[in-house]
């Protein structure tokens, strides 16, 4: 072939983007099994793309059909797990936090956090930022004070900024302060109407105190778990009462404080997406909505696509859930969650995966007494200086260690035992995480660009796949 031949030549290959497959481009495969021979380990050697496949059902990824992007993946630093963790020496802080949230070696990457406005039931105790007597009440907001959050949650954040300076951060309220609120608890009770510009002042407060603290809040969600009334705290609010709250009182006065932070609706389970939908179809609270929230306790996680269909422009995010080791077992049940969650949200949308409690202590504490949670396992067990990595560690590692923020969704089809999602990371690596929650081994080929690689994962087990 002459040169000119030549040039052309690989100039079409550039275009139909084969090269690399043309030249052994190869994969990574990171693994956990179910009998935790492997936890998030690299594999030794590499997998190679050939010409073809080796007969098995193919996973297809198409990097030309893209959806949404990717916000990060990430726990709830609780104030009990900020209260583990600050009980730690320095050094030993340093070192876990640096695996958590950094981005070299061993660490994993966290780029998203879930912090509670106030107390969440996994705290030592319930309080909200502005606690007075009863039959007291404080319209000014003169006595509203970070109280223990200065001590535990805000000198952790500030040291993860320290290794993460872009990591995004996402604060729910549990509870008003009992004064606003109709039954005067902290538990239980709905917020009070002549008391919505207040509380939104609070949560203005909150910000503005938070920014002073070095800290940004990307958005913000105006209630957890707005249909339980069960948590110690906890706050029951309306869909109606929400939409209300949000139209005339909290996008008005964060737009006054000139504050960017977003507001997230609903932030409950994927049983009543009528929730975000009813306040959505406001216009007034719509236009300051930047999109909805959801947990997975109840219902069906493809309610978010069926959010998405009707409101397009609207962000979606996954914002919680619970995910603990089988008490007793030696098994590794990675398959299960990671399908659930960090396959399933993406593939419906979410722009976050957040699990939840990032640390708690061997017993499940510090949590509330009468409404905390005592089966909340964190994804980091603190005893002391001892950090014990647990189930929901390992689950989020497949994605978040792979996936940084700005990364997008890619389509891949699935397949009747395996379950995956794909995405192209902002430095163009393609990341593939298939999760095998068969009862069997399962071989298959991944399908990319018109090339094969030929893999298998055992019973239960998780890969995450990058080239």
């Amino acid at each position: 072939m002459n040169s000119a031949g030549t040039i052309v030549s690989l100039a079409l290959l550039l275009l139909t983007g084969s090269l690399a497959a043309q030249s052994g481009q190869t994969a990574e495969l990171w693994l956990t099994t179910a009998d935790r021979t492997s936890l998030i380990a690299k594999q030794p050697g590499a997998l190679e793309f050939r010409d073809a496949g080796g007969g098995a059902p193919a996973i297809s990824v198409d990097d030309s059909k893209k959806f949404q992007s990717m916000d990060g993946f990430g726990f709830a630093l609780t104030g009990g797990s900020a209260q583990l963790l600050m009980k730690m020496d320095s050094s030993h802080r340093r070192d876990l936090l640096q695996q958590l949230f950094g981005t070299d070696g061993e660490a994993i990457g966290v780029s998203y956090l879930r912090v509670s406005i106030g107390s969440s039931d996994m705290n030592d105790h319930a309080f909200t930022y502005d606690d007075l007597a009863a039959g007291s009440t404080d319209t000014s907001l003169a006595h509203f004070d970070l109280g223990p959050d200065l001590s535990s949650v805000i000198p952790v954040l500030k040291e993860i900024l320290a290794l993460r300076p872009t990591i995004k951060i996402l604060g729910s309220p549990w509870s008003a302060p009992a004064w606003m609120k109709t039954n005067g608890a902290l538990k239980g009770g709905s917020l009070k109407p002549e008391d919505y510009k207040t509380y939104a002042q609070y949560l203005v407060k909150y910000l503005k105190s938070m920014q002073a603290e070095g800290i940004a809040v990307d958005a913000i969600t105006p209630q957890n778990e707005p249909l339980n009334p069960n948590n110690t705290p906890s706050t029951v609010m309306e869909a109606a009462d929400e939409g209300a709250f949000i139209a005339h009182s909290l996008g008005p006065a964060l737009r006054k404080a000139g504050l960017k932070t977003k507001i997230v609706i609903y932030d409950h389970n994927c049983d009543r997406p009528d929730y975000p939908l009813t306040i959505l179809a406001g216009a007034k609270a719509r236009k300051y909505v930047d999109g909805s929230g959801f947990h997975l306790y109840g219902g069906k996680i493809t309610a978010m696509t069926e959010v998405h269909n009707s409101y397009p422009k609207k962000n979606l995010y996954f914002t919680e859930q619970m995910v603990v080791d089988k008490p007793g077992s030696k098994e590794l049940a990675i398959a299960d969650p990671v399908e659930r969650l960090i396959i399933a949200a993406p593939r419906n949308w979410s722009r976050t995966v957040l699990l939840w409690n990032l640390a708690a202590d061997p017993e499940f504490r510090p949590h509330t007494d009468d409404g905390g949670c005592p089966v909340c396992e964190g994804a980091i067990t603190i005893d002391g200086n001892e950090a014990i990595r647990n189930l929901a560690y390992y689950t989020l590692a497949h994605a978040s260690k792979f996936v940084p923020p700005g990364s997008i969704r890619i389509e891949s089809n699935l397949l009747p035992t395996l379950s995956d999602v794909a995405f192209e990371t902002p430095n163009g690596k393609i990341v593939l995480i298939v999760a095998n929650g068969a009862g069997a081994d399962e071989s298959f080929d991944i399908r990319y660009r018109g090339k094969y690689l030929s893999s298998s994962l055992k019973a239960g087990s998780v890969g995450t796949y990058v080239w």
